[in-house]
């Protein structure tokens, strides 16, 4: 009996045995546990973070900002040792990688900021020159002001701990057994659910700490309930064309590119509301239009470099062997 044969006939008398015939890969079912584990970690930190940072705000009296500070710290807390502890227990061959040292981590970090800034300022600037947008007067310290003040809110909630569990965590793990575009299409279907999630347990916290939630749901109370996955789902493929792209520290390009997008959508649709000392008019089919067109410049950038910076097969293979091209 042949090996092939032999192990065609392993398969046939116990079923549950991998298919795969590459033992370095995981198994699919093992696979996908680690990736829920990444969304389950970021849900439960913002559910609880939320939660836990209204009752101590309650406690001690704190209100406005610095409630939001508290919720945000909070979910930084629960999330980001946690998904550090869930790499450093990984094999280190299939660790995803670190957050880097400073000088490479705000090298990706400002890669990220100059890609999506860049992007967001040629899309609305098309939309100014059309008519399609209307800008107010420009306070220019309060818009300053706004912009470092949301970002320490906007990183310690959202950016930080989401890149880490979702884009670092979630995305490694698939991204051993389904490559690249199984990654990215995983990534983001978990990335669309955990907001949902993080709402079951905020309101299960909440009523533990007796402080009020918002609805449970998977679309936020007061956002389209067509229009909210829709973009989540062209924000979460950009994130990850972030997260993929060439360079040192790309984790830190998606951080950026989140804290961007965060910043310029906070100021642009609803600077009025949020005293940003800019903001912009127009009507919402525009608005729809422009958010999700500046979004996929963006990834089309990461995009294009990313296969700017690819090797060509020759090299692959120069490189593989040691000989050089010359």
């Amino acid at each position: 009996m042949t090996a092939i044969s032999r192990a065609d006939d392993a398969r046939r008398r116990h079923p549950d045995l991998d298919p795969d015939p590459d033992p370095a890969r995981p198994r699919l079912h093992r696979t996908w546990a680690r990736a829920l584990l990444g969304g389950a970690v970021m849900a439960g930190a913002l559910g609880a973070g939320n939660a836990g940072g209204a009752a101590l705000s309650r406690a001690f009296g704190v209100g406005g900002y610095g409630g939001h500070l508290v919720s945000a710290l909070l979910v930084s807390l629960l999330a980001v040792p946690t998904v550090l502890w869930l790499r450093s227990a990984r094999p280190p061959h299939r660790r995803t990688p670190q957050l880097g040292p400073p000088v490479r981590a705000l090298y990706g970090f400002c890669r990220g900021v100059a890609v999506t800034g860049s992007s967001a300022a040629l899309v609305f600037g098309a939309g100014t020159a059309a008519g399609w947008v209307r800008w107010s007067s420009l306070d220019l310290a309060s818009l300053g002001w706004f912009l470092l003040t949301n970002a320490l809110v906007a990183m310690l909630l959202e950016a930080v701990p989401e890149e880490l569990t979702l884009r670092g965590h979630t995305w490694g793990a698939l991204r051993e057994r389904l490559g690249g575009v199984g990654a990215a299409l995983g990534t983001t279907a978990v990335f669309l659910v955990t907001p949902g999630a993080s709402t079951v347990v905020q309101a299960g916290v909440g009523r533990l700490l007796g402080v009020p939630t918002p609805p449970m749901g998977l679309v936020p109370q007061g956002q389209d309930r067509f229009f909210y996955p829709v973009l989540l789902t062209v924000f979460g493929l950009t994130l990850v064309a972030a997260r993929t792209s060439p360079g040192p520290a790309p984790l830190w390009a998606s951080i950026g590119t989140h804290l961007t997008f965060l910043s310029v959508n906070r100021v642009a649709f609803d600077g009025v509301r949020r005293h940003a000392g800019w903001s912009a008019r127009m009507a919402p089919e525009h608005a729809a239009l422009l958010g999700l067109g500046y979004l996929a410049v963006t990834a089309a950038v990461f995009l294009c470099l990313r296969w700017w910076k690819r090797p060509a097969l020759g090299e692959k293979r120069n490189a593989g062997t040691g000989r050089g091209t010359g």
